[in-house]
Parts: structure tokens; sequence; C-alpha cells
């Protein structure tokens, strides 16, 4: 016996407000209306015609989504550039529209965010070796995706003011 749940057949039309309901409650992206509408099995020129319709009644806009999106995972995941231009090339954004973003991010902010984060990890880290201190912190650091210039230079700062 299958216990696969049966896809409901989803139309064009009931498609459409249900994703109107989604933007309205939530920015989107169009790459995420459209993986929505694919998983509900609509057309792609249903496809095509829905996000269109989206953009016009501004349920969807690609530049307001990456600015909010650039803030929100800068300001509560405390993520660096390069990991938050990742997540966004995987979203088949614009590359304009990320450095547009991207570059609306306070750098003193920006700077200060990372030198907190390095600051809370470096009383978590037992470790005597200042080269395998220097390793774990700059790995850290990319994790978050954070430049390395930016984060070498915090890390010695650091690390001479734990000495």
């Amino acid at each position: 016996m299958d216990y696969k749940k049966k896809k409901r057949e989803v139309s064009a039309e009931s498609a459409l407000s249900k994703v109107m309901f989604i933007c309205s409650r939530q920015e989107k992206c169009c790459f995420d209306i459209r993986k929505k509408l694919c998983e509900w099995e609509i057309s792609s020129a249903d496809q095509d015609q829905i996000i269109q319709t989206l953009i016009d009644e501004k349920f969807l806009n690609d530049e307001r989504y990456t600015n909010f999106y650039v803030r929100d995972k800068f300001r509560f995941n405390r993520w660096g550039r390069i990991k938050i231009a990742h997540h966004l090339k995987q979203k088949q954004i614009p590359e304009y529209i990320i450095s547009d973003a991207i570059d609306q991010l306070d750098e003193r902010e920006y700077t200060q965010n990372l030198q907190d984060i390095l600051s809370g990890k470096i009383k978590t880290i037992r470790e005597e070796d200042p080269y395998q201190l220097r390793a774990k912190l700059f790995r850290f650091a990319q994790g978050r995706g954070f430049e390395s210039q930016l984060s070498l230079q915090i890390i010695d700062q650091l690390i001479s003011k734990k000495d």
C-alpha cells in the first residue's frame, strides 16, 4: 500500500491566488515562486504568466527581496558579504542587484560585527599555540562568509590584545 501523499492538482488561477497570499505574507523572489509553482506542476507557460502578473501587481520584486535578505542575514545571522552573495546567486538573483544591496551595508557596522563574532569565538577556543588559534579563528570567519583580508586584520588585533 502506498502511503505517499497524493499531490493535488492545482489550477493556474488557484496557484496565482495562493502565491499572491504567500507573497503578501513574506518577501519572496522569482526563484522561490517558480520553485513552488514547479512543485504544484504548473506548466512553464503558466508559470511565466503568473510570475509576470506578480511583478506587475508589485507582489514580487527581486531588488526589494535582495535588500531585505542582505539586511536580515547580516543583522540576525551575522553573515559576511561572501556568504550572503553566494546564497543570493543560488536563488538566481542578478549580480548587479546583489552588489547594489551589499554595497548598502555600513562598513563600520560590518567590521564591528566581525570583531564581535571573533571576540566571542576566541573565548571559546582552548588553544595555546597562537598559529593554531589564528587558523581556527580564520576558518570560523571564512565559514561565516567574511573576506580574508578583513578577517586576518581583526584576528591579528585580537591575538595581540590577548598576549
